[in-house]
């Protein structure tokens, strides 16, 4: 017998037709916030970063393949990782299926980490992605957009003073450590770092456009604003368990390669 609240037919249109009132809502404010993300200053990119990608060695303009609007994945993937993050790793199963229809709408999406490339490109392969993924290693782009940390020597004016992710500067305090959930060490140690060198590294999402030759920054967003990305949580959000994480946020995450087979009970597949 179940512990969940159960009712009539009638009852339960009733309670559906009060929460389709409030799901409206959201989606209308949804749509506000969107065009308020629109409205936002450009600001011009005065600065020339380079990376390095399949095609060779690239500029910010050339990231754009053609096209007039670049979003750009940071996805957590430092020099010293020897894996990316499992985290971003489930983040980025779904780009490949939305490449076709971003592109029909003059918009390129890229991965960049701070690895080396022949790292990137090893463990894309091993994940099954196509989509592009570049190395800013060396240079200053994750740090002046808020997703990489190293001391002393970058005293570039960054964004990360601004987001949460400055939370990776208080690794060092215990009093922090010991508030950390589980995921935090349990993605450390399946990136091949301890919490410091894991936390060297943020993910987030910053958009820029295009014309001519000149690139400007539209707009960031890190840790669960991104989470608009992460498909598989808008599902859960809707089935009777919801995310049935039972603790910490994320803390069942793995790499969708790591799963145990057979984990599901019956599957037809």
């Amino acid at each position: 017998m179940t512990h969940h609240k159960t009712g009539t037919r009638e009852e339960w249109l009733a309670a559906r037709q009060e929460l389709l009132k409030a799901e409206k809502e959201l989606t209308r404010r949804g749509d506000e916030l969107t065009r308020q993300r629109q409205e936002l200053p450009w600001v011009p990119i005065d600065k020339e970063y380079r990376f390095e990608t399949e095609e060779g060695s690239a500029l910010l303009t050339d990231l754009f393949c053609g096209r007039s609007q670049l979003f750009v994945y940071h996805f957590m993937f430092g020099p010293g990782y020897t894996a990316g993050c499992p985290t971003c790793s489930t983040t980025a199963d779904s780009f490949n299926g939305v490449l076709p229809h971003l592109e029909a709408r003059d918009v390129t999406l890229i991965c960049i980490s701070r690895a080396p490339l022949e790292k990137l490109l090893a463990y894309r392969r091993r994940m099954g992605w196509s989509f592009n993924w570049a190395s800013s290693y060396e240079g200053d782009f994750n740090f002046d957009f808020g997703v990489s940390a190293t001391e002393p020597r970058h005293d570039t004016t960054s964004l990360l003073e601004a987001n949460e992710v400055a939370a990776f500067r208080l690794v060092g305090d215990k009093r922090f450590r010991d508030k950390l959930p589980p995921i935090a060490a349990q993605n450390a140690s399946a990136t091949g770092t301890d919490l410091p060198g894991y936390f060297s590294e943020g993910h987030g999402v910053s958009v820029f456009a295009r014309e001519g030759n000149i690139v400007y920054h539209c707009y960031s967003t890190y840790t669960r604003g991104t989470e608009f990305l992460m498909g598989y949580y808008a599902i859960l959000d809707r089935t009777p368990k919801g995310r049935d994480e039972g603790g910490p946020m994320g803390a069942w995450i793995r790499r969708h390669d790591e799963y145990e087979k057979g984990a599901s009970k019956d599957c037809c597949s």
